[in-house]
């Protein structure tokens, strides 16, 4: 027979569990528990874990928005920008190459062997001094030769004039004809031109004779010696290299090819400064004397010649120069005084020339400019811009208006430089 169940009410006594549990165990008493205090706890239990899930949630959710506000930072670019340049004036820097004011390679006139020199590199010498002597044993025994025929010639002419005279005396008395009388005429001409011939080569040899004495042709320097004692010396060889070169460095030409943008602000009496590498932190100064009046066709620049005086001897020809000229700056009838920007900062669009600009919230505008003058590194900027505006340096090309940047000025630039 079953046991009926037990109701939670229902008590067991301590004889009860003697009976119903081996001997040596406990009894374990139950406490009963109320229904509303079992909902009190998953009530409890469920709004901790409701409370977890949205601090979840939330925390995640703020994640999420740093993150995109993260991104959308990075993705703004940012950008090197520049304020244009406002000035009166531009300089202008162009390489040039300083030349003396005369430079003659000396030749020899004459054959022979050189019997000696006298001036080597370096020597300063005067007009007419003798540089060199040379040996013409040739052209002395053709002097010799030409002086003795032009003693023939000489006799034979006078010995012609002698018989012209005394036929002519005889034909006025009708002694002889007159026939006979001009052929003694004519051969007294014909006596006369070989005289003037053989006279004219001996005044030939005696020149080539004075050649033998190589001078210098004007005050100056010795800046190359390209011969020595017993040199074998041919002269009217278009191959044959000059004996001697002499420069005068008194004075220097400077060379400089202006591009034709600045052709018309280079005039005569413009100064400009320049130095060179053997004289660094010194500055020297030149005046433009002559212009070519020309622009060469393959280079797209005009020649300028500028005169340096050099009388202290501080600089030597052939040298290279950097030349500083002050250009005037360009002025347009719209936008008055140009500024200028680098020329990086330049965009090319189908539209044309443009700059992007940033206003003081980032957002970008493509601006079209006029360029006034293109002066190398900058360009002179004759309208669309002013110096109060901010302009991309090396902008993207695939900036566009409506854009935004992060503005930073160039390294070691105040923003108003």
């Amino acid at each position: 027979m079953l046991d009926a169940p037990m109701s939670p009410n229902t008590h067991i006594s301590s004889d009860d569990t003697h009976g119903g549990f081996p001997p040596g165990h406990a009894a374990v008493q139950q406490t009963p528990i109320s229904s509303g205090r079992l909902k009190l706890v998953g009530l409890g239990v469920g709004g901790l874990l409701l409370v977890v899930i949205v601090l979840g949630a939330s925390s995640r959710l703020a994640a999420h928005k740093d993150l995109t506000a993260i991104n959308t930072e990075s993705a703004i670019p940012t950008v090197v920008v520049v304020h244009p340049k406002s000035s009166i004036s531009s300089s202008l820097s162009l390489p040039g190459r300083l030349q003396a004011w005369a430079d003659a390679p000396v030749y020899a006139r004459t054959n022979g062997y050189l019997h000696r020199w006298y001036a080597d590199i370096g020597d300063h010498v005067k007009a007419g001094q003798v540089l060199a002597d040379i040996e013409t044993p040739d052209v002395d025994q053709q002097l010799v030769a030409a002086t003795a025929a032009l003693a023939t010639a000489d006799a034979q002419r006078s010995l012609a004039s002698t018989t012209s005279e005394r036929w002519d005396r005889l034909v006025k008395v009708h002694a002889v004809s007159q026939q006979e009388a001009d052929q003694n005429r004519g051969a007294l001409a014909a006596r006369q031109a070989e005289e003037n011939e053989a006279r004219a080569n001996v005044s030939r040899l005696q020149t080539l004779t004075d050649f033998k004495h190589i001078v210098a042709p004007f005050d100056g320097v010795v800046t190359s010696r390209s011969t020595d004692i017993g040199a074998l010396i041919v002269a009217g060889d278009a191959r044959a290299t000059p004996l001697f070169s002499v420069a005068d460095n008194s004075r220097l030409r400077l060379y400089v090819s202006v591009p034709q943008n600045y052709a018309a602000a280079i005039k005569p009496g413009v100064t400009a400064q320049f130095t060179v590498p053997d004289r660094p932190g010194q500055t020297f100064t030149a005046d433009v004397v002559r212009l070519a009046g020309a622009v060469n066709a393959q280079s797209g620049a005009m020649l300028i010649q500028l005169l340096f005086d050099n009388k202290d001897g501080l600089l030597k020809p052939g040298a290279y120069a950097q030349v500083n000229f002050n250009i005037p700056q360009a002025k347009t009838a719209t936008a008055g005084t140009t500024v200028r920007i680098p020329a990086s900062a330049l965009l090319f669009r189908k539209e044309g020339t443009a700059v992007a600009v940033v206003d003081h919230n980032g957002q970008v505008a493509i601006r079209p400019v006029q360029i006034a003058q293109d002066l190398g590194a900058e360009l002179a900027i004759g309208a669309g811009l002013s110096d109060q505006d901010t302009v991309i340096d090396s902008p993207s090309d695939a900036i566009a208006t409506g854009d935004h940047v992060k503005p930073a000025h160039a390294a070691g630039k105040a923003p108003n430089a």
